[in-house]
């Protein structure tokens, strides 16, 4: 499963799609493509097994109806029926290789204007590798499998010069309930020739720089109820730990779900404390005539985006879009928000949990509508007792940006891009679909980015940007920010955990 031809200058464009196609040659429903080739789906393989084109697919949903029924794909009409086994994780073991080192067109096609790695592209591929993995787990059954949530991207240390590099995207299934299974992959970089047949034992955790969690459910395509899969039967030490860890986490993502919201649970006495601040700093900002730099109204940071979903983006087996492509499209739209409020590049942190409320048909209209809605200074009380503060950071800096991370110290970890002083910026990007033979529009679901971006930014080729303030007015938008700072506190502990188990 690794790319091997070279692209011609006028083949840019079609490099993943060559890759993918070369690593997921369809066979049986183990080696089934859950979804498109991440960028560019215009152009298939048509001798694939289980894949039709979409004017097939529509001749199909026709002669459904017809029969005065419709099913949820074109692929599999008769799911067979499952006969539960068990399975081990070394059995839904996938990877891609991205051989970046080896091949600079490709490097270019991933590339992103800092230089730096383009991360809507890695999370289509992530999302993508996902769903194959999770085939393979339910294989020889061939149900539906979707995106039910992606419980968090995060990004464990940065990666640099990826021209020099060969990246390798690699995972399993770590646990399964009745009709679902969660997804562990694993983003290393290394600047080694990439073994050929790779086990996940090959993986060293010193190369990983990012980690995702995925949740997938199998669907009846017929009835539209759950699908049993087969049990996963962890056989080490380590793999019973995560097992264990997984259901652990599952219980707890479910508790906090239905208890520890702010709809459910009011602002403690320090979170009241700092809606307060937030009013009198709004009532002082209102005042000026002009605002300080890089400080800004919550209301101000909205950024709105629609677009038409069309065939190209769709699962292979499904009439709805493929759910990599919807991260891609939300992370674009949050990154272009974040440099626009920044004035800078920033580095991607993480994606916190997130859970696709509805499908997104193709033919629809899909509405993403991206806001600021919290701001942190990282490692800024170090900073002021280093020097003074510009004077609009002295007067509006200090009420609402805090320290929140467990490791609030500066380090000496050249690959830790949150060991510098900068800002933490969090942008929501709240999604809505609306078919066109209705008037409502209905909720899809909610991405939360977080982003970095360093108040000395001359080491990144650019200006000094300084650190970055959003203010809330609102009730509504102060509560905002509050879940947002919840966020960022859970982001640092889950970073923190990440550390230690690497250690």
């Amino acid at each position: 499963m690794e790319y091997h031809e070279k692209p011609q200058l006028d083949q840019v464009g079609k490099t993943l799609e060559v890759t993918m196609m070369m690593m997921m040659m369809m066979i049986d429903g183990s080696k089934a493509e859950d979804a498109s080739a991440t960028f560019l789906a215009d152009k298939r393989d048509v001798n694939r097994i289980n894949q039709a084109t979409w004017l097939t697919a529509l001749a199909e949903r026709k002669r459904q109806l017809a029969q005065g029924k419709v099913i949820d794909s074109y692929s599999y009409n008769t799911p067979q029926k499952p006969v539960i086994q068990d399975k081990t994780r070394a059995e839904s073991f996938s990877y891609l290789v991205l051989p970046f080192k080896e091949d600079p067109w490709l490097t270019d096609f991933y590339a992103s204007a800092a230089g730096r790695m383009r991360m809507g592209q890695i999370f289509q591929d992530l999302d993508a590798l996902a769903g194959r993995i999770a085939y393979r787990h339910v294989s020889p059954a061939m149900p539906i499998i979707v995106t039910a949530s992606v419980d968090r991207i995060y990004m464990v240390k940065r990666v640099d010069d990826i021209q020099n590099k060969n990246f390798i995207l690699s995972g399993s299934v770590i646990w399964t309930g009745r009709s679902s299974m969660e997804i562990v992959i694993k983003a290393s970089a290394t600047d080694k020739d990439v073994k050929k047949d790779l086990k996940e034992e090959d993986i060293k955790e010193e190369d990983v720089f990012l980690t995702a969690n995925f949740t997938f459910v199998a669907r009846n395509p017929e009835t539209h109820k759950s699908f049993p899969v087969n049990r996963l039967l962890p056989i080490s030490e380590k793999e019973w730990i995560d097992f264990r860890r997984a259901e652990s986490h599952n219980a707890a993502k479910k508790l906090a779900a239905t208890k520890e919201t702010l709809s459910k649970k009011p602002p403690t006495a320090e979170e009241s404390q700092i809606i307060h601040n937030m009013y009198l700093e709004s009532k002082n900002l209102e005042s000026l005539q002009s605002m300080p730099k890089n400080i800004g109204f919550m209301k101000d940071t909205v950024t709105n985006s629609t677009s038409f979903m069309q065939p190209q983006y769709r699962n292979r087996h499904s009439y709805m879009i493929f759910g990599g492509y919807l991260m891609r499209q939300t992370f674009e739209l949050a990154y272009c928000n974040a440099a626009a409020f920044s004035h800078a590049f920033p580095r991607f942190v993480s994606l916190d949990s997130t859970t696709f409320r509805a499908p997104v048909p193709v033919g629809s209209v899909l509405y993403m509508k991206s806001t600021v809605v919290y701001t942190e200074h990282i490692h800024e009380a170090e900073v002021r007792s280093k020097e003074a503060f510009k004077e609009h950071q002295q007067e509006f800096g200090g009420l609402l940006n805090f320290d929140t991370t467990p490791a609030n110290k500066l380090t000496n970890d050249p690959d830790d891009f949150l060991n510098r002083p900068g800002t933490l910026i969090q942008v929501k990007v709240d999604t809505s679909v609306r078919a066109l033979n209705d008037e409502k529009t209905t909720p899809s679901g909610s991405f939360i980015y977080s982003y970095f971006v360093p108040r000395d930014a001359t080491q990144e080729g650019e200006s000094d940007p300084g650190y970055c303030s959003v203010i809330p007015e609102t009730y509504s938008e102060m509560i905002e920010f509050i879940e947002g700072r919840r966020r960022a506190q859970a982001t640092a502990r889950y970073g923190e955990q990440i550390k230690s188990q690497a250690l």
